[in-house]
Parts: C-alpha cells; structure tokens; sequence
C-alpha cells in the first residue's frame, strides 16, 4: 500500500497538486518521476532481502508516486491507484461477502450501476437505489444486512446532491461502510473524507489527469484496516494501471487546480445565460440559486463544478443540439480541458433500465455538458448557434 505522509498532506491543495509524493530521482535528480516501466526487479539472491520491489503488479515506483499524491489531495493517509475507475469500484464490492446488502443512489454513472446490477447482483450481493437527495430514503432502504452506503455528489447526469454530513454520521451510527464517487467534484472542491466517507472513489480519467489520453480510477482512505483489505485486493486481483498511465496522470494534476478554477468559472457563466433562455426547459447546475439543493451545496462545496445537464424538450431537438456543435465535441467522457457534449440516456447511461432513468428525471431530450477550459464567449457562441438551429 502507498501511504501519504504527514508532511505532504499538511500543505495547501495547489502545492499538493504539485509536489505530493515526489521527491527528485537519486540517480539523475530528475524533477518529474522517472517512468518505470517494467514488470520485474532483479533480485540479490534466494532468499536474501531485497529492495522493496519483487513484481510489478504488486508495487511500482511511478505508481506509488501517483498513489501518494493522490491521496494528500483528498486528505487520506492511504492511496491506490487502479486501471479505470469501475476496476475501482469492482475492488470496493470485493470488500463485501454474498449476502451483505449496498444502498445505492439511484442517480449514479451507468457502468457503475451495470456493475453492481448485472455482475455482483450476480454474485449474491444486493442492492437498493434510492434518491439519495432525501436521507430517510436511505434509513427506510437499509436491512440488517446493510453494510455499505454508496453515493456520487454531484451525480452524473442529474446533479443531484447528497448531504455528506448526514451520511457520514448515519453511516458511523449504524456502522457501515460509507463510499463516495468524488469525480465530478474533485478534491479541490470537495473532500468527503471530512465529512465522514470511509472511502473516495475516483475515475482519474476525468478531471485529475484532464487531459483525456489516460483511463485510470483510484481508492483513498484513512482506515489502516480498510488499506489492508484493499492493498491484498489490488495485488490478488491485478487491476492495477500501467506506470506511464501513472506518470501521465501525474503531469496532469499538477494543472488541476487552474483546471478546476477555469471549468467551474465558464461553467457557472455558461449555467446562468442557459437558464435565461425560453429553448431550454431546464438548466440543471448546483451553481444557481434555482438549484434545489443550491445551499447544501455551497456548504459542502468551495465551487461547483463543471458539468452542466439540459432538459431539451424532446428527443429530437435533443440530437440537432449534440450533433449542432462545432466546439463542444460529440463524446463519451468528461473532465477534460476540451467541451464535451452527450446524450446521457444513449451513451453514458444506456444500461441503467428506462424506468430507472425516468423515474430519477433523466429523459431521452437530456443533454450533458462537460464544459472545458477554452474562452467562454466561444462555448456560448457554440451553443447559441446550435440551439438556435
């Protein structure tokens, strides 16, 4: 396991981003982690000590580097890195014997709930979505064999909001494990290990590494009986990144907070001109004040992100939109420094049964935006015309 040491985690979040988990190379002194890409390291001799390092799989430098940093970023004493986020979450299911039950937000990323539904549903777990929004959903949903609470905040598509507080609190009282999906918000903007989470889960291809050329997920905690688990898992079931995914990722976060800073501030001037517009039924964006739960999230969050979701109308008008843009591509994925338009109820979100998806809101004329970091006056400008086709 990679541990995040005290020093690292006591600076502020820009000079984490930077400089957590890096110490300059003691061969060549390189500033950047050197890439180690191997799968194997020399050893002195049967049964002689060696230098930490025996396979790859098990631990690698460039990994543990990334893993460190990490993990000072969400203020966690312990970091692991995974190939994509849903390897993630399939080693935070691994957590769990069959028979133990998951309360779910119904409003969660499609792969996640096709992982839960038609893989571990499966393998004798079982699980509840319920909206989240309201937590005595969640007290009714719970059974004596509840043993994990699993919530996104913000939620993909929906934006809908989980009082983190109140959960981690249910959570400790009823002593069950609390995850949550902190992608959308980062660590620069929320950190749900204060608030009472056991476990953050992460998809690093989003906005941590922003630059859309790597897929990678992540684990943090600060529970030393959790890492333990967690670290036989990463290794028994290998699916760990590769060491240049790791380095890639690392240049990327060293961005991240002007990243953030310029997605949150277009995507709030973007949110509002869109909710002053009659062709458009619906903005939904925890930023403005009509946001239903706008207060929570400004007590929970320092900003609020960089994803905006559209109610269009129709189907229809919802495809010319996805299809009308000229710099918002047409795309899977989010988090990048590039404008992302899709069409959530055909592509992210495809598996999650349609009586699920209506009954959270999300209807085939939803659009999702995943606004970037370009000029502001030329993303509107590209929604403008493609609206007003």
């Amino acid at each position: 396991m990679t541990r995040a040491s005290e020093a690292d985690r006591s600076h502020h979040l820009a000079t984490l981003a930077v400089h957590a988990g890096q110490r300059p190379d003691p061969v060549a002194g390189a500033v950047m982690p050197p890439i180690y890409q191997t799968s194997t390291y020399i050893q002195d001799g049967l049964g002689r000590p060696h230098h930490g390092y025996e396979y790859a799989r098990t631990r690698n430098p460039t990994r543990e580097v990334w893993e460190a940093n990490l993990a000072a970023l969400e203020g966690a004493a312990h970091g692991f890195a995974f190939a994509s986020g849903l390897a993630a979450l399939d080693t935070t299911l691994k957590l769990l014997s069959a028979g133990d039950h998951v309360v779910v937000g119904n409003n969660i990323y499609g792969g996640s709930h096709r992982q839960m539904d038609q893989i571990y549903g499966r393998f004798g777990l079982t699980f509840s979505f319920v909206d989240m929004r309201d937590v005595t959903n969640v007290e009714r949903a719970m059974t004596p064999n509840t043993r994990m609470l699993f919530c996104e905040t913000p939620s993909n598509p929906m934006m809908f909001l989980v009082d983190l507080r109140a959960l981690g609190d249910m959570a400790q009282a009823l002593g069950v494990l609390l995850v949550t999906d902190n992608t959308f918000a980062t660590p620069m903007l929320q950190r749900p290990l204060s608030f009472g989470a056991d476990i953050v889960l992460h998809s690093t291809t989003k906005y941590l590494n922003g630059h859309s050329d790597m897929v990678g997920g992540a684990l943090l905690t600060s529970r030393d009986d959790l890492a333990e688990r967690i670290a036989f898992l990463q290794n028994a079931a290998g699916g760990v990144p590769g060491p240049f995914d790791c380095w890639l990722a690392l240049r990327g976060v060293k961005t991240l907070p002007l990243r953030m800073r310029a997605h949150c501030d277009n995507a709030m001037q973007l949110a509002r001109w869109l909710d002053g517009r009659k062709d458009v039924t619906r903005v939904y964006y925890p930023g403005l004040p009509e946001h239903p739960q706008h207060e929570l999230a400004k007590r929970q969050m320092s900003a609020f992100g960089g994803i905006i979701s559209l109610e269009l109308g129709s189907l229809e008008r919802a495809r010319k939109v996805a299809e009308g843009t000229r710099i918002f591509a047409l795309a899977e994925s989010l988090g990048g420094v590039e404008s992302l338009i899709g069409h959530p109820a055909s592509m992210t979100h495809a598996s999650v049964p349609k009586a699920l998806r209506e009954e959270m809101g999300l209807t085939d004329s939803l659009v999702r935006l995943s606004v970037g970091i370009e000029d502001v006056a030329d993303l509107q400008a590209d929604l403008d015309a493609a609206l007003s086709s």
